[in-house]
């Protein structure tokens, strides 16, 4: 049925996938419904992104860097809380199952680096791997466009912040120590529960906690500075985690730790609502509850300043804890910035070997 006037979303039943929901995007005039069919497998599909620049620069205060790098568009980890499934319709594309279904990889990633890196216009800097989605997630191991772009960093020593959910950021460890050796990397790996069984429903394709924990593990041995970001922290949900994540996260050798509210712009609070549905319905009120009361009244507020840590006493309380919890495990020390001063451009000769 064809209905340019429903409100109805479509749904998929599907197995190891955040949502089955197709929902309409907020530029499409016309929305299919399905009927429901029995849970099925539903294959990824990769496109080429065919973009001819790879960075992109923002100027909010609320990032640590300017300069960011995405090598795919999409997210096969299927966090359903994910802020970046809107990003898919301007694709005409669901925000909802295509987002974790249908990826767009710039396949000439490393390639374009290079080129950037090399401009006369290119002023070094800290580029954050990435912005938007995982650049380590399950894709990656086949395509290596992260790994691509991180040899490329390492030939020109820019310094790098890396950002991932997923524990494949250890195969790349050379590349990493290389780049550690200049001050130049720093990784980050974004844990948002202890609960084994909560991340499986809720990021279903991502590491599973233990994994990401022991991704702090080998990375802090092996030398390369790695801090834990609980993001987002879902009040009502997961907030009373803070004290053990923590500690867990010391205890792997974590060097810091920040965190970010949860954020549901457009059709993520619709997703997210039918998620709590599905999987929690006697807590579904109480989250829901949580999140207007550090939102204004609102499932989500876009403002600079409070979207990463809301407003109001919830809002308050959950960053005094994280304070005390942070201080408690020794992850409340400032790091170095990372160094521009070893950065170079190589010659050609260097880059032929």
């Amino acid at each position: 049925m064809i209905d340019d006037d429903s409100d109805l979303r479509a749904r998929i039943a599907v197995r190891g996938r955040g949502t089955g929901e197709l929902t309409k995007g907020r530029f499409e005039a016309l929305e299919v419904e399905f009927e429901q069919q029995e849970a099925q497998q539903i294959e990824t599909q990769v496109f080429k992104d065919s973009s001819r620049s790879i960075l992109s620069f923002n100027d909010s205060p609320d990032v640590g860097f300017s300069a960011t790098l995405n090598p795919y568009r999409g997210c096969e980890h299927g966090c359903i809380y994910c802020y970046a499934r809107p990003g898919h319709e301007y694709l005409g594309l669901s925000a909802g199952l295509d987002f974790e279904r249908t990826l767009f990889a710039k396949m000439d990633a490393p390639q374009l680096l290079r080129a950037a890196l090399q401009a006369k216009s290119w002023t070094p800097q800290t580029i954050g791997m990435s912005g938007v989605t995982d650049c380590y997630q399950p894709i990656e191991r086949k395509l290596e466009l992260t790994r691509g772009c991180l040899e490329v960093l390492a030939e020109f020593r820019n310094p790098v912040v890396l950002i991932t959910k997923n524990y494949l950021i250890t195969r790349d460890m050379d590349m990493l120590k290389t780049l550690a050796e200049y001050n130049a990397v720093h990784v980050v790996l974004s844990i948002t529960t202890q609960d084994k069984e909560l991340a499986r429903n809720m990021e279903p394709r991502a590491s599973r906690p233990e994994l990401r924990f022991k991704a702090i593990e080998e990375l802090s041995q092996a030398g390369i500075p790695v801090s834990v970001n609980m993001a987002p922290i879902i009040p009502g949900l997961t907030d009373h985690e803070i004290p053990g994540l923590l500690k867990s996260a010391a205890d792997a050798g974590a060097l810091g730790a920040h965190y970010t509210l949860v954020r549901l712009p457009y059709g993520v609070k619709d997703l997210f609502q039918v998620w709590l549905d599905e999987h929690y319905p006697l807590r579904k009120q109480k989250v829901l509850n949580r999140i207007k009361e550090i939102r204004g009244g609102k499932l989500y507020n876009s403002e600079f300043g409070s979207r990463m840590k809301g407003e109001g006493i919830y809002a308050q309380h959950i960053a005094q804890v994280f304070a005390q919890s942070r201080k408690r495990y020794g992850l409340d020390k400032k790091s170095a910035p990372l160094s521009v001063a070893h950065f170079r451009k190589p010659s050609a000769q260097l880059v032929l070997l």
